[in-house]
């Protein structure tokens, strides 16, 4: 079966559907039942420190007070997602060596291949608001879903492109503007010529 886990979806330039218009996806979740994702290149109007203020919680955390909140795609839109690096844990073995161990601190957390991790549970938004939680995030409200077999009909039928996540620096640190064009670079694709070409199909 095709695994796009730790992968990117990238909406073709004849995407019908307006939710997914020049969308960038990261898939999280894909397996036999289907398919779940975030899309990474569109921000809210809000941003970190406003969704806290609304929750009337204190964010001690100045590097994502001007963090965007991302529309991560139509399915539960009032339900936020954090996706971020994996946390981890150094246990000492009895010669004294150190192995690095990913661990779920968090009470509703899936562990994503490729070294990342999606939690929905409050106590995530709790740790950041108290200084702490994982160094690099991703808020969105919302995410993308796909029933058994859907997606992968969707990629038959051209409406995407598909690309591994060799790593999650689109996620992260690319300015969200050019984030399609980055995803499409990694597969050595011009957004310019996908238009001429899908244009003339």
């Amino acid at each position: 079966m095709l695994d796009l886990n730790n992968h990117y979806l990238i909406a073709m330039p004849s995407m019908a559907d307006d939710d997914f218009d020049r969308a960038v996806v990261f898939v999280f979740d894909h397996g036999i039942n289907g398919a779940a994702g975030l899309v990474i290149n569109r921000p809210s109007e809000s941003t970190v420190k406003h969704m806290f203020e609304r929750m009337d919680l204190p964010l001690r955390r100045d590097d994502l007070w001007q963090h965007p909140v991302f529309d991560g795609g139509p399915v539960l839109p009032d339900r936020g997602f954090v996706l971020h690096e994996a946390l981890q844990t150094v246990e000492i073995g009895p010669g004294g060596e150190q192995t690095e161990t990913q661990v779920p601190f968090y009470a509703a957390t899936l562990t994503v291949p490729g070294g990342l991790e999606m939690t929905t549970s409050h106590d995530v938004l709790n740790a950041l608001s108290g200084g702490a939680g994982p160094r690099k995030i991703f808020i969105a409200l919302g995410y993308a879903a796909w029933q058994a077999g859907q997606l992968e009909a969707e990629i038959m039928q051209n409406d995407w492109l598909t690309v591994p996540a060799s790593n999650h620096d689109l996620i992260f640190d690319v300015p969200v503007a050019k984030r399609y064009q980055k995803a499409l670079s990694l597969l050595g694709v011009d957004e310019v010529m996908l238009s001429l070409s899908g244009g003339s199909a």
